[in-house]
């Protein structure tokens, strides 16, 4: 197969998905690990794809774009881990504590399995299951129902009304984009009615972004900056962005850059 037929089959399984893993092309195409690799490179170049960890995403520049759980997954995975474990020594043991659906938050949830007596209110399948333990009863997970979006969160008029009732200590809040103007955004409009219906039942909101959300602009804004009590983020966000951020959210935290750079 000439490379310009596997660049071709690449573009195909990344268009379908919204993304690839390197493995999953080696099966696919019958090639090298290296040479999957070079053609995910050469596509990059010609913007066609985005080159992340373990494989190549679809370019979203449309305001409605929603990669998947999975995809989402690859993308900025030691960002991700340093942001979680920031995050989670906000939190305290015996709290109550809604995590939304995303990766991010799912890292988060992660670290907090060790925390003891937590109550969880989530409308992310991937979070309940992490924490479901029936042998520990000083945890209880509450799983809100609704409508699974494509990046797997319950949300509509289900996840609403139980979430109307509920009042938690902090929210733990994953977003698509964030931007000076448009605040935190989402592709998803129903998504976005679900997860300021989570930030309407926390005393706290602390959002969790890696530094390549800043910037981005989802078709929904969730809430203005000004709306956030603590904004967690990796060492890679500019400086300019820090000091916006700064002026408008009620505390940065950057992800010590030890844990960046070992994670």
């Amino acid at each position: 197969m000439l490379a310009r037929q596997r660049q071709e089959r690449i573009l195909r399984e990344v268009d379908r998905h919204g993304g690839a893993r390197v493995s999953e092309l080696v099966e696919i195409l019958g090639v090298s690990d290296m040479t999957v690799r070079r053609d995910i490179e050469a596509l990059a170049e010609r913007g066609l794809v985005v080159k992340v960890h373990g494989g190549a995403t679809a370019v979203t520049d449309r305001s409605a774009d929603e990669p998947g759980f999975q995809v989402k997954s690859e993308m900025n995975p030691v960002e991700k881990s340093a942001i979680a474990r920031a995050a989670a020594a906000l939190i305290k043991p015996g709290a109550s504590v809604a995590i939304s659906a995303g990766t991010t938050t799912y890292a988060v949830a992660h670290e907090l399995r060790t925390l003891p007596g937590l109550t969880v209110v989530t409308n992310s399948p991937h979070v309940a299951e992490l924490l479901h333990d029936p042998a520990r009863d000083d945890y209880q997970v509450v799983l809100t129902g609704g409508v699974r979006t494509p990046s797997d969160a319950l949300v509509g008029p289900v996840a609403d009304a139980a979430l109307a009732t509920l009042h938690v200590d902090t929210l733990i809040l994953g977003v698509h984009g964030i931007d000076e103007h448009a605040g935190l955004t989402t592709p998803n409009l129903v998504e976005g009615a679900t997860n300021r219906a989570l930030m309407s039942a926390a005393r706290r909101v602390v959002v969790v972004a890696d530094h390549s959300k800043w910037g981005v602009i989802g078709l929904c804004t969730i809430a203005t900056l000004d709306e956030v009590d603590v904004l967690v983020t990796d060492a890679d966000l500019s400086p300019e962005a820090r000091r916006t951020v700064s002026q408008q959210v009620g505390q940065l935290v950057v992800a010590p850059q030890s844990d960046h750079a070992s994670a």
